[in-house]
């Protein structure tokens, strides 16, 4: 229980001699202790708010992709019929791992962290994404990716999707053409 500053320092000062063979204590007036912390905020205040000047650009900022469309040229449309649902992971593929056959029944955003992965879309082709490239992926559309590099590939995956709804489904085997 804090009966005060003066009794908490003394007695933190009186354990610190304890353990340290001497005692420094030197407590504020009031007023003193009052205008050091006032002069603290402000400063800590002035360091916020002096900041590049907000209607500047940052140069920092990368787009990774900007489209209406997935890679196979459907329009992009979110599920209604459940609250949304977020999911994102980082997939990892060695060197001539696949996925196997299956589809995404939700929109999926896909950034290649790092390697080499050449997908398989049936029907509608094949393309190879590489590391910083990105990627709005085929909806309801059966496909394969294999990493076609030397080193293990990372893919970062996030699906747009809604409750009960799966973001990814196995299919048994390749589409038929």
């Amino acid at each position: 229980m804090c009966t005060g500053g003066r009794k908490l320092f003394t007695n933190f000062g009186h354990h610190a001699a304890e353990h340290n063979g001497r005692v420094t204590e030197r407590l504020m007036p009031g007023a003193r202790r009052f205008t050091m912390t006032l002069a603290a905020i402000l400063a800590a205040v002035a360091f916020l708010v002096a900041g590049p000047d907000p209607g500047a650009t940052r140069e920092a900022v990368t787009a990774l992709l900007s489209t209406g469309e997935t890679v196979t040229g459907q329009p992009i449309t979110y599920p209604t019929q459940a609250p949304a649902k977020i999911t994102s992971a980082i997939v990892t593929m060695l060197p001539g791992e696949e996925t196997g056959w299956h589809q995404h029944d939700v929109p999926m955003f896909g950034y290649i962290l790092e390697g080499e992965v050449t997908v398989d879309y049936g029907g509608k082709g094949k393309r190879v994404y590489r590391q910083g490239d990105a990627v709005m992926e085929a909806v309801d559309t059966p496909h394969n990716g294999r990493n076609s590099g030397t080193v293990p590939a990372r893919i970062l995956a996030v699906f747009i999707g809604a409750t009960g709804i799966p973001n990814t489904v196995m299919l048994p085997a390749a589409p038929t053409p």
